[in-house]
Parts: C-alpha cells; structure tokens; sequence
C-alpha cells in the first residue's frame, strides 16, 4: 500500500527543504527524498557553504600571511597554515546547518526518506532506500527539486584525483603545487582564490575573450584586474583540445584564437565549465517529460507546473540563473500556490554574489544587456577609496555602479566590486522589488560612517550628476 502525501519532494537542496518547510507550515502533508545521507543538497553539502567558509578562511591566513595587519597596527609572526583545521572548520559549519535542517523537518512534520527517487507513472514516486528496502510514496502533488552536476568534458574526465570538479576541490589534502582552473566563471575563480591564498599557482583557462561572461563588462574587467594582482594567472580564448601524464604531472594542450598550441602542466585540474540539471534516473521518460534540446532545461509554466499537470519542478532544473536563492525563492512560490495563494517572483530583481576578494555583487541588467535591448539609460559610479568606512576598514578598492533609465530614473541595474558586496546587494535587490527610482536611493538617509553611503552617492551621481563626495 502506497504512502499518501500531499506533496513528494524528490530533492532536499535549497529549493526542496525550504519548499517542504513552506508546505508543512501551511497544513499540507509532506515528505522529501533525499539521496545524500545528510540534508541541504548540493548547496550546503558540497557547494555554497563549504566554499564560503574555505574563501573566509583562506582569506584571513592570506591576510596574516602576507602581514597585510600591519597597517592597523597588527603585527604577526610564525604565522602557518593547519590545512586539517581549516578543512575541519568547513565540516563543522557543513554539520551544523545540515542538522538544522532535519531539526526543522522534524519541528514541522516533514517526512524525510532517504534514498533514490523515480517517477513511475501517474502520481507516484518509487523510493529505493539506502537500506535496500523498496517503497512507493503517492503525492496529490509532486515537486522535482534535484539541483545540477558539474559538466564533464570529454578529454578531461574526472578521476576524483587529478581531474576533479568543484566537489573534490572543497577537499585537497594538501595545497597543489600549482592548480590548473578550466573556466572562469564564479566556481573556478573562488575555488582558484582559495587555493590560491594557501600557496598554490593558480592558472585560469577561458574559452571566451573574458573572465565572468554573464557579468557587466566593467565588472569583469575589474574582477581580471584584481586578481591578476593577487597572483591568478589568466589565459583568455583558450580552448582545452586534450591531456596526457606525466608522471604525477598533467599536461593539457590548449588551442588559442589563431590555431596555435600551448601546452599547460599541474598537478591537479578543476574543470569549472558550468552545471547540467541532474535527472538521471529520475524516470522523467515514464511519466513523458523531456529536457528542451536547446536549453537542456525542464520546461513549465508561470506556475513551475510540467507538461504532466501535478508534477512542478524548480531551480536548476528549469531556466534561470542556477542560484540557491532562485531555488529557494521558486519552492516557496510552489508551496504557497498549492495551499491557495497567488505570490510570483520578479526575476529582474534576483541578485547575485561572487565571493572572491574584493566581493562581487549584482542585480537587474547590465550594461550589455540595456544596450542590447536598446534602453537608454544613465550611470552613476563611486569609488569605495572616497568611502570613510572602506578607508576604516581598509578596503577601498573597487566601486558601485548605479544604472537608472534615463527618461523615469527608475533602477534598472546596481553592480558592485568591493567590501561586504554581499550584504550591501540586498538593499538594492529590495530597491529594485519596490521600483525605486535612483532619486529614491539618493534621498534615503544611509547611516554614516558605512558602506551603503556609496550606493547612495552612486544613486546620486545617476540622479543628478553630482555626487557630495566626490
């Protein structure tokens, strides 16, 4: 006899725990699938959090490292790095959040089962439970929530050693001697800044003729500019074509713009060229759902509905930015149309971070993309070196730079390199939530001394022109 929920969870990353939570505190009936033995996903397992706690590490040891306190009047010695602590660390922190998540499963009823789903047709879910014991779930409801896997290249498979994705990386014995990064989107360049930090040469390859391809160019020509400074070494147009070893050496021959080869050596490579939905053996066949071919996304409406009307799917799994907040945003949208209410999410105004140094944040259009669609539009900038807090903390490199439309100055874009980037997009994001206009910004009375005082000098430069710092 089959188990009856409201709704089935096949996916207990960002998206699912949070769409399960939403549904069980509004009365609904829910279980979740998970196939990791500890709950969060991708996100918090292997992704989002242990590499924030690897770069926050690795930045204080590159800052004590390199007696970059002094000028605060801090001087250190013996400083040395305890790679077993600091990977320790990162378990910790991985632990603690995992738990709380089955802490809330537990406060608000949620069922969690774990082991391998598949879809077999009609409304329910075959669980195959790690125990070996074979179950079948039956949902009113059914949300696919499985997050993405790293993509392979063909010539550069990973063996969990040499060749490794973003989830070995988290977890090096032993820093490289000199760490070869295929991608330069937001993993590669983290992950390469904290292996970076803690000694390695680190190399970038990119295909395309920039780093951060889906960023606002300035941005991307900041990001190149600092980290070049910081020892990342970068190498634009270049197309990976094969490998071979050399000992406990990797040799990866790369093609650039006029056909000539060069080759590369490391120890070990982290193939960083992007993610793909993860629906093997989901059985999306059985029930008669299929991948677009061109977008290799799941296709469903407004309302994250599938071609089979009771089955939803959220996240990576569908199109947009593959972002934890997205799939988050996405899972409360689903639980709350299913108890009867009617939110929706405003695309435009989802943010997103990069987490090297300084930080990179960004919400709405870029300047490309304004362009592109052919929106005429002004901008306003302001350096964190005229900031008081960013000249405090010593951290004035970088800048914020405000877009707004040039006949109703309403925001349309805020991109930012520098310090705490990550909290200071939130008010924008809010800004933008609420339509505000980049007079609006300018007018709000920031705290001083802070960093937000330089969104609304750069609100103010958009505005009028005339910023009072500058």
């Amino acid at each position: 006899m089959a188990e009856m929920y409201d709704l089935v969870v096949i996916g207990a990353g960002p998206g699912g725990y949070v769409a399960a939570i939403r549904a069980a505190q509004l009365g609904l009936k829910v279980a979740c699938i998970e196939k990791r033995s500890r709950l969060g996903g991708t996100c918090l397992n292997i992704g989002c959090i242990p590499s924030k706690a690897l770069l926050d590490s690795s930045y204080w040891y590159a800052l004590a490292r390199q007696q970059a306190l002094a000028s605060h009047g801090v001087r250190l010695s013996g400083v040395s790095l305890d790679l077993p602590g600091l990977l320790a660390r990162k378990e910790r922190i991985v632990h603690e959040l995992t738990q709380g998540i089955a802490y809330l499963f537990k406060k608000y009823g949620v069922t969690s089962y774990h082991g391998s789903a598949r879809l077999v047709g009609g409304h329910q879910v075959e669980v195959q439970l790690v125990e070996s014991e074979r179950l079948i779930l039956e949902g009113r409801y059914i949300l696919l929530a499985t997050g993405s896997v790293a993509v392979e290249l063909p010539f550069l498979p990973f063996d969990g050693q040499g060749v490794v994705s973003s989830t070995e990386a988290l977890d090096f014995s032993k820093v490289p001697q000199h760490l070869l990064v295929i991608g330069a989107g937001y993993i590669g360049l983290e992950l390469g800044s904290v292996w970076q930090r803690l000694g390695a040469e680190v190399t970038v390859l990119e295909a395309l003729p920039r780093l951060l391809p889906q960023a606002d160019g300035e941005v991307a020509a900041e990001v190149h500019k600092q980290l070049s400074r910081q020892g990342l070494r970068f190498h634009l147009q270049m197309r990976v074509t094969r490998m071979r070893r050399q000992g406990d050496m990797i040799i990866v021959t790369a093609q650039g713009p006029d056909g000539t080869e060069r080759d590369f050596m490391a120890d070990r490579i982290l193939v960083a060229v992007g993610r793909k939905p993860c629906v093997e053996g989901l059985g999306l066949e059985q029930v008669g759902l299929r991948l677009d071919p061109i977008s290799g996304r799941l296709p469903v409406d407004g309302g994250y509905r599938t071609a089979v009307p009771h089955i939803f799917a959220i996240g990576d799994l569908i199109a947009g930015p593959m972002l934890a907040h997205k799939a988050s945003a996405e899972g409360v949208v689903v639980a709350e149309r299913l108890a009867g209410m009617q939110p929706r999410l405003n695309y435009a105004a989802i943010p997103s971070v990069i987490y090297i140094h300084p930080e990179v944040a960004s919400v709405g259009a870029t300047e490309e993309q304004l362009q592109q669609q052919k929106i005429r539009y002004r901008v306003g900038r302001f350096p964190f070196l005229a900031n008081g807090r960013a000249k405090a903390l010593g951290e004035s490199g970088g800048w914020v730079k405000v877009l707004a439309d040039e006949a109703t100055d309403r925001l349309l874009g805020v991109h930012i390199v520098g310090p705490q980037a990550s909290e200071l997009i939130a008010e924008c994001a809010t800004l933008m939530e609420f339509h505000a206009s980049a007079e609006d910004v300018a007018r709000c009375i920031h705290p001083h001394p802070s960093l937000s005082e330089a969104l609304a000098e750069a609100a103010r430069m958009a505005w009028c022109g005339k910023p009072l710092h500058l």
